[in-house]
């Protein structure tokens, strides 16, 4: 099974800097096999969403990943810290600008996208979700699960030592997030190695599948791993997990928190116990690594549960961060 991309992330804070954002969106073009035309249109929004940024926000920073597979699209996730927007509907409307430039940004940016999406929230800030496929195409119907994640590498490292996958079938999900011991390219080895045991078209429970998955990272440094299976029909979500990996099953005013065990796959891990909870269509499924704390609620945020999972998952991102660690973290909900 193919593990998802990681985004590369772009700090902006001052003038000249987008244009790296802008040179980033670029490259996740060229990877997704763009043409000449959409490789412009993914730059145009990445240099829009930047100078925003700059004009309007405290600390903000750009996410750019190629989103990988047949799909050929590429993820842009514009992130402040504030001051956030008054009125929204307002600030897509072209010519409107509170920095004294032309106020075609966002409004830009929502016509240039094939998927778009903003929340916003005073004082916390703001995140623009855009989304480039080629052939001014629309994204791939994810069914069940409308999906959404940022996984990102600590500071300094080369790559990030997490990984994530989902596989979906007609009427059920798999989710897979990984944390390899430590960071850097051993432990990016190691959640590789985590998600490639487990194989998405074959049955078996999830404790069984995370037994596999710990004989198979002996040879690595090892990794917290959890592995949760949404069953719409019925509806029904089965978790099991080592190590600190955490999985939330959210939905407006109810909150339930998965158990997983003590230990290392690949190294000390002495039980597989598999946990099940409820699912209803409303629910929304929320798994991180240690990266990101966890003393977090959406109900803390006004609508946020309606927005996009990328969305979800960048707002998370930004407040929740550790700062000092690799991140990942994934977001799911039933397609509408």
């Amino acid at each position: 099974m193919e593990v998802s991309r990681t985004h590369r992330r772009v700090p902006v804070v001052e003038s000249s800097q987008p244009s790296a954002a802008r040179f980033a969106a670029h490259d996740a073009a060229y990877a997704a096999g763009f043409g000449e035309e959409d490789s412009h249109r993914a730059g145009l929004i990445a240099t829009e969403l930047a100078t925003n940024l700059v004009k309007h926000a405290t600390g903000g920073e750009l996410l750019v990943r190629d989103m990988g597979g047949p799909s050929q699209t590429v993820e842009l996730i514009a992130i402040d810290r504030g001051p956030g927007i008054d009125n929204i509907a307002r600030s897509l409307a072209d010519g409107h600008s509170t920095a004294g430039s032309s106020g075609t940004g966002l409004g830009a940016v929502q016509r240039l996208a094939d998927s778009f999406d903003i929340y916003s929230e005073k004082p916390r800030g703001t995140v623009v979700l855009a989304r480039v496929c080629a052939g001014r195409g629309q994204p791939k119907p994810e069914r069940p699960l409308t999906v959404g994640a940022v996984s990102i590498a600590k500071n300094g490292e080369p790559v990030c030592g997490d990984s994530w996958q989902v596989a979906q079938r007609p009427d059920s999900a798999l989710v897979i997030v990984a944390d390899g011991l430590g960071h850097g390219i051993a432990a990016r080895e190691a959640s590789i190695a985590a998600i490639a045991t487990i194989n998405p078209r074959q049955n078996g429970d999830i404790a069984t599948r995370l037994r596999i998955m710990h004989d198979g990272l002996r040879h690595t440094r090892g990794a917290a791993a959890a592995i949760a299976e949404i069953c719409l029909r019925p509806g029904l979500v089965k978790f099991a997990g080592v190590g600190n990996i955490s999985g939330t099953i959210y939905r407006p005013g109810v909150t339930r928190h998965t158990v997983s065990l003590n230990g290392t796959l690949g190294h000390e891990a002495r039980t597989f116990r598999e946990y099940s909870y409820p699912w209803e269509p409303s629910a929304t499924l929320v798994m991180h690594s240690d990266g990101l704390g966890t003393h977090w609620s959406l109900d803390d945020y006004r609508g946020l549960y309606q927005r996009h999972p990328a969305v979800i998952a960048a707002v998370l991102y930004r407040d929740f961060s550790r700062q000092r660690d690799d991140v990942t973290v994934v977001v799911g909900r039933e397609a509408a």
